[in-house]
């Protein structure tokens, strides 16, 4: 695996003055109930209702000149995210997703300016036919978790937690293709050293966790968990790369716990999460007894749940009129 230029502080220090301010200075939503002090950065409440905004800011901060049409894969927030920011500098976006996607991503997708290609069973089935289709017509193919400005720019979520919370023992990221664990074990590497950094992926979808332990890429057969944005199979060689230098280590959870995780965001701050969203909330609760007296730090990272969704893992909050 070729070795990757290591991404930087300085350019997330960069990234907060480019992005669009509507997706940066998240609230810092904090709970005392589980014997830690706990610190949760809610990237739900904005025009995409997740963190993706912050990396496909960035990348598309700097005009290049190029007009070009771009070409995508995502399970759609990345895509949401993208179709954003391509829109605010002019540019048009093709998402390829999968044929299994979640209805109300493609649908926010095309409502943000995307063509959206339905395309595989899987996401990682959805990506090869995009960057197939990006090839056939000679245009830029945008992936998630290989470039380095998209973790960057989600690595400004980390500068905004050491700013607001001191002495963070321990963070903990949801890692899907990587660039959110990436970015935000950058940053926490270089200004709180003594932070420990913690990606949790689902257990059903464990390609991150297998590649992070080898030094390698290493693909599994199939991701089976209902956290859609994590549900990986076949790892980006750059995000390993990069995750060798920006985290600690890697921790696995399950479907069951990650619904602890969601039930424990709407109990506590009456927030509604999605699955791959409350996957780092999911291992701190699981590890809650050994993090007593911490101060321990994660990220609520999407909220685009269907309303069938919200009836089937939250329906105390349906009852209570979340659904749309």
């Amino acid at each position: 695996m070729t070795k990757q230029a290591p991404l930087s502080a300085v350019h997330i220090d960069d990234a907060r003055t480019k992005i669009d301010p509507v997706f940066l200075n998240s609230k810092l939503l904090r709970s005392d109930r589980l014997g830690l002090s706990l610190f949760a950065k809610d990237e739900t409440d904005n025009p995409i209702r997740s963190f993706k905004g912050r990396g496909t800011g960035y990348f598309l901060a700097d005009p290049t000149g190029d007009t070009a049409p771009l070409v995508t894969a995502s399970a759609g927030n990345f895509g949401q995210g993208l179709a954003y920011n391509a829109a605010r500098h002019g540019r048009s976006l093709v998402v390829f997703a999968s044929v299994n996607a979640n209805r109300l991503k493609i649908e926010a997708m095309r409502r943000f300016g995307a063509e959206v290609l339905l395309a595989g069973e899987d996401f990682d089935a959805a990506k090869d036919a995009a960057r197939a289709y990006a090839a056939q017509r000679s245009l830029p193919f945008v992936e998630d978790g290989a470039s380095a400005a998209i973790a960057e720019g989600a690595g400004t979520i980390a500068a905004e937690l050491t700013d607001e919370v001191d002495d963070i023992d321990a963070v903990f990221i949801p890692l899907g293709n990587g660039a959110l664990a990436a970015g935000i074990g950058c940053w926490f590497k270089s200004r709180s050293p003594r932070t420990r950094v913690v990606a949790v992926a689902a257990k059903g979808a464990p390609c991150m966790a297998l590649s992070f332990a080898s030094g390698q890429v290493i693909s599994t057969p199939e991701a089976r968990t209902i956290a859609d944005g994590i549900a990986v199979r076949i790892p980006v060689p750059s995000a390993v790369d990069w995750l060798q230098d920006t985290i600690d280590e890697v921790v696995l959870v399950d479907d069951d716990q990650i619904l602890e995780a969601m039930r424990f965001a709407q109990d506590t701050w009456s927030r509604l999460v999605e699955p791959a969203g409350a996957a780092g909330l999911a291992a701190v609760l699981a590890q809650a007894s050994a993090l007593k007296g911490c101060r321990v730090a994660t990220m609520l990272c999407g909220a685009n749940l269907t309303d069938q969704q919200i009836r089937d893992w939250l329906p105390s909050a349906f009852r209570n009129g979340a659904g749309t």
